[in-house]
Parts: structure tokens; C-alpha cells; sequence
């Protein structure tokens, strides 16, 4: 045996035994760390999990691990039962691996809900009684059409599609409920929907405009609907 083969493996051997000491002394190191904390359970993200995938999809891609409590994040999930409790709800984000579970980043499905915002435009969100918004069905990646409705200073009324296929890029619903109405002819607290759309700036201000001096409601418009201008209606033209 040669005096270089016998160098090599005296060098593989000193590297070998020098990681061995260096992995000892770093799990040393934790050990000595974590003692006398207190270590608590949380979940802790394993595999990417994609913005929208139900608290039920979650389960596979997460896993237990005890962590000192002083570094435990604000809402973590302790365990599996915490995630059941999160049953009907979606992740509002993508959840990275690494990261601990928690529980504000779940969501109604009809709140992370987000469509792309096509370049150039801005983004202006309304917010909107149901039954204007149709009926809360709207959904990101749709169209619509902008209907605005006007009473001037005069008293004349006036209505008039003022944008056509307007993309919608967020959506989020109201969280009220017909059981927080004591009178029955009382006006739904936090019933409305918060739409989000895409415009140009031009649009943004017809927008706003509508929003802040008259009333605003959109209709379903798909790409392939026809744009037809039927002029501007009014009381006289409505029962003509």
C-alpha cells in the first residue's frame, strides 16, 4: 500500500470521526438549549400546500413537533383535533414548508378566492348589498357589466350600463346573518360583499364616482356577451 492511498484514508477517517464529534456537539448544544423549557406541540408544515386546499387536504402535509413554548407563533395548531375544528375552512395562502400551522391563515372559502389582476390596470373594491352584487355569487376571474343608477338635483332619475366585462380579481362576503336581525324590517348589518375589480383609471374614477353619488349594481357579463348600448334609461324610456 502506497503512501498516498494510506494519506487518503487517514484523511477520510480524521473526516469521518471529526463529523461524528461536530453532529455530538451540535445536538450537545440543543440539548443543553432546551433544557428547562418548556416544549409544546405544533404543527408544522411538510409539503407546499396551495392557497385554497380545504383544512381537510391539510392533514397529510403537516406533522407534530414539540418546539419551545417561548418560540411557539400566536395561534399555532397543537395537534390534528385543532385542525378538524377548522373543518369547512381554506388556506388563504400558500403555506410554506418549515412554517408552524396556524390558525388565521384559514379562511371561508369565499374570502381567498383571488383572481389575477391583468397588467396595467388598478384595483378598486366596492362594497356592495348582496342582491346588487348578484346576489353574492360573484366570483373572481368572472366579467361584468357596471350598472349605475343617478337622481340628480333635479329629481330625475337615471340608469346606464357604464362599464362592460370589468374583471373581477377578489371577492369577500359579509359575515352578518338573518340571526343578528332583531326586526324583522331591519336592515342587514354587515350583509354586504367586497368586490374587487380591475380597471383602467378613467374606469377607476367612473367607478368611485358612481359609488360615492349614486348606486351601483353589477350584472353577470361573460367575454362572449354582446356590448349593446341601449342609451341611458329613465322613467319615461322604462314605461314607454
Amino acid at each position: 500500500m502506497n503512501r498516498r492511498l494510506i494519506g487518503l484514508l487517514v484523511s477520510l477517517a480524521l473526516a469521518t470521526v471529526g463529523t461524528i464529534v461536530l453532529v455530538g456537539y451540535v445536538r450537545s448544544a440543543e440539548a443543553r438549549a432546551l433544557e428547562g423549557e418548556q416544549l409544546v406541540e405544533v404543527l408544522v408544515v411538510t409539503d407546499r400546500i396551495e392557497a385554497g386546499t380545504t383544512a381537510a387536504d391539510v392533514a397529510g402535509s403537516v406533522r407534530a413537533e414539540e418546539v419551545p413554548a417561548k418560540v411557539r407563533a400566536a395561534g399555532a395548531l397543537g395537534d390534528t383535533a385543532d385542525l378538524r375544528a377548522l373543518e369547512g375552512l381554506v388556506a388563504d395562502v400558500d403555506l410554506l414548508p418549515g412554517e408552524q400551522l396556524l390558525r388565521d391563515r384559514f379562511v371561508a372559502p369565499a374570502v381567498v378566492q383571488r383572481g389575477d389582476v391583468p397588467a396595467g390596470l388598478l384595483e378598486v373594491t366596492l362594497s356592495l348589498a348582496t342582491e346588487r352584487a348578484l346576489g353574492g355569487r360573484v366570483s373572481p376571474g368572472e366579467t361584468v357589466g357596471v350598472v349605475g343608477s343617478f337622481t340628480d338635483s333635479q329629481g330625475t332619475a337615471t340608469t346606464r350600463i357604464i362599464l362592460h366585462k370589468v374583471v373581477v380579481t377578489a371577492v369577500q362576503l359579509g359575515v352578518g346573518t338573518t340571526d343578528d336581525i332583531d326586526d324583522e324590517n331591519a336592515e342587514f348589518p354587515n350583509s354586504n360583499v367586497l368586490v374587487t375589480l380591475a380597471v383602467d383609471a378613467l374606469s377607476a374614477e367612473r367607478l368611485v364616482f358612481a359609488a360615492e353619488h349614486g348606486r351601483v349594481w353589477l350584472t353577470s357579463e361573460p367575454l362572449d356577451a354582446p356590448e349593446t348600448d341601449s342609451g341611458v334609461q329613465t322613467y319615461e324610456t322604462v314605461m314607454s
